[in-house]
């Protein structure tokens, strides 16, 4: 019976470095793990229902009432032990919910790490762009500087002795 523990479905102890294939790097790994948590989970949650209904038909069948009181009190062992089990298995299922919501929390962060640190990168590299650029306009308006001073130098020195008898 699944009790939702890590010893049931082997879910919290499964690990990213466990399979690899032809393409094994760190994105394959995660895949493969990624779809073995998948399939364990999607299992988890077949046998955790499978419980629920069984148990539920198995309480329906055993309710009816007979005349003999020591059957009637059978089957009122057997209502109260289909109904532990059932809350065992919904027990079970709100575990599972609970793990589903903690791993989409998570790898929901990740992603979200990888995408700042994607955005960081991009960052970066227009930081560095802009950075030669405004080194270029620089360059350009120092020599166009350099170039005008010269001409004004020439046109005073023009002008200086244009004015001397």
């Amino acid at each position: 019976m699944n009790k939702g523990g890590p010893s049931a479905g082997g879910v919290l102890g499964s690990g990213i470095g466990g399979s690899g294939g032809a393409g094994s790097g760190p994105t394959t790994a995660a895949a493969a793990a990624a779809a073995q948590k998948q399939k364990t989970l999607l299992q988890r949650v077949d046998t955790d229902i499978a419980n629920i209904v069984d148990h539920f038909s198995h309480l329906v069948n055993v309710s009816r009432v007979n005349d003999p009181p020591v059957r009637n009190s059978q089957e009122a062992f057997m209502m109260e032990m289909r109904a532990a089990r059932m809350v065992q298995a919904a027990d079970s299922l709100l575990k599972l919910v609970s793990e589903l919501k903690q791993t989409a929390i998570f790898s929901g962060f990740a992603s979200l790490n990888d995408h700042v640190e994607q955005r960081t990168v991009e960052f970066d590299q227009l930081a560095e762009k802009t950075d030669r650029l405004l080194a270029r306009i620089g360059e350009e308006a120092a020599a166009s500087l350099t170039e005008l001073e010269s001409h004004y130098y020439i046109s005073a020195q023009k002008n200086i002795q244009s004015w001397q008898p």
